[in-house]
Order: structure tokens, then C-alpha cells, then sequence
């Protein structure tokens, strides 16, 4: 593998050409990490492959990179994991988004349910979706994934648990006992994660009346950041690259 930090573009990639990497990614190779013309570095655009480069033409705002070649291409998901997330206050959307990705989420869909205490339209909205792509992007820059997960705009619950369609679907709720090893291998799953006050029960009906299975994770109460990426944890580990 390549040395060097590891930088995303959305610019095509193709071995032999040369680049001008966008004013944020130069400043911070040549002005914070201090490279120099012919340093090495890394580049993805999530197409799944990371390509080796060199730096040229750097400036103190601007700096292009001559790619050399393809040194690593991300394997298929064994386990396309869809996320579910009822959003939540503060930071802890951001921290799901993050660690779910890290975990090798596929699609996250952020969620309004009867408890959610956050509720954003419009311009704010749009710069949310947008900001929790980046949060994406950059989860994928630290660990050294080639596919980017897709952020869907936000659905209603109901619209969510209608919609998705999955060979195993789960709410995160202690109806079911069954053990994961009792289901059949999936090669697609969907994960519901409710909001900090949990789902009411009139809304568990609506998701299990849709196909979900209930799941628990043990005896102790879970925040709500911390039951998906334990679950996410799980099926990794049961069906997944774990």
C-alpha cells in the first residue's frame, strides 16, 4: 500500500492523469501536514478503489496531484447494512453517522418518529443532510474506506418502515427473543433505531406489523447512539466482515 495521508475527491480518478485538488485539501496537505511537490499521498472518491499520487504544483491555496496508479480496491460487502436512525440531539447523530460508518454501514436514512425531539425543514434541513454527508466522507477518509454510505433525506417512520425493503428486518425493541443464529444468513438487513424516549407502542405494532423482528441486546438500557452501533456490531460480527 501507498504511504501518505489519505485525501477524498470527487473528481474522476483515472492512473496517469493529473488533478487540481479543491482549495481545502491543499491548504491542508501544504499549509497543516507541510507537503511538498512529489510527496506521496492517497486518494478516494468512493468508487471503492484508493489510488497512490504525488503532489505538484503546490501553492498556498491550490495544488494538483499526478495519480500513478490503482494500490487497493475495497471487497463486496458481504452484508449491505441499512441504518434506520430516529435523529437525535445534540452531537449523537453525528457520532452514529461516524461510527456506523467505521462499522460498514451501506445507507443511512435519518428518521422523525412521535418522540423525536429535533425537528428541521428547509435551508436547515438541507445543510444538516449535507454536513452529515461529510461526517460520512471524513469517517471514510480515517478508515480507510472506498465506498462512501449514502445519507438518504429524512422519512417519516412510517414512511421508512413502508418503504425499505431488506432480507431481514430488525427494530431494536425486547419482543423477540429468538437468536440471531435461528435466522437464516441475510445479504441485506435493515436495522431500526428509535429516539432517546424509545418508540410508543402503538408504533412497535406499525413495525412489526411490516415485517420486523423485535431484537434486544442484553439486559441494560442502551442510549440510542449505543444500541445501533452495538447492533451494528453484532451482525457484523454474525453475518458480516467481522
Amino acid at each position: 500500500m501507498s504511504s501518505g495521508p489519505r485525501i477524498y475527491t470527487p473528481q474522476p480518478l483515472t492512473p496517469g492523469s493529473r488533478l487540481e485538488l479543491d482549495s481545502q485539501a491543499a491548504t491542508h496537505l501544504v499549509r497543516v501536514l507541510r507537503l511538498t511537490d512529489g510527496d506521496a499521498l492517497r486518494l478516494f472518491n468512493g468508487d471503492g478503489c484508493e489510488y497512490a499520487a504525488t503532489l505538484s504544483d503546490s501553492g498556498k491555496k491550490s495544488a494538483s496531484a499526478d495519480i500513478t496508479g490503482v494500490v487497493r480496491e475495497d471487497a463486496p460487502l458481504p452484508l449491505q447494512l441499512h441504518l434506520g436512525q430516529v435523529v437525535s440531539k445534540g452531537d449523537r447523530m453525528d457520532f452514529t453517522i461516524q461510527k456506523a460508518t467505521e462499522l460498514g454501514i451501506s445507507d443511512i436514512t435519518p428518521l422523525w418518529s412521535e418522540r423525536c425531539e429535533v425537528r428541521l425543514k428547509g435551508e436547515r434541513l438541507d445543510k444538516k443532510i449535507e454536513h452529515w454527508q461529510k461526517v460520512a466522507v471524513s469517517a471514510c477518509e480515517q478508515s480507510g474506506r472506498n465506498v462512501i454510505p449514502r445519507i438518504h433525506p429524512p422519512l417519516s417512520f412510517n414512511d421508512w418502515c413502508a418503504q425499505t425493503e431488506a432480507d431481514l428486518k430488525f427494530i431494536l425493541h425486547p419482543h423477540d427473543q429468538k437468536p440471531l443464529r435461528d435466522y437464516t444468513q441475510p445479504q441485506t438487513l435493515a436495522l431500526l433505531v428509535g429516539p432517546e424516549g424509545g418508540f410508543s407502542e402503538t408504533e412497535v405494532q406499525q413495525v412489526l406489523a411490516a415485517g420486523f423482528h423485535g431484537l434486544t441486546l442484553g439486559p441494560r438500557i442502551l442510549r440510542t447512539e449505543t444500541a445501533a452501533l452495538t447492533a451494528l456490531s453484532v451482525f457484523q460480527y454474525q453475518w458480516g466482515d467481522f
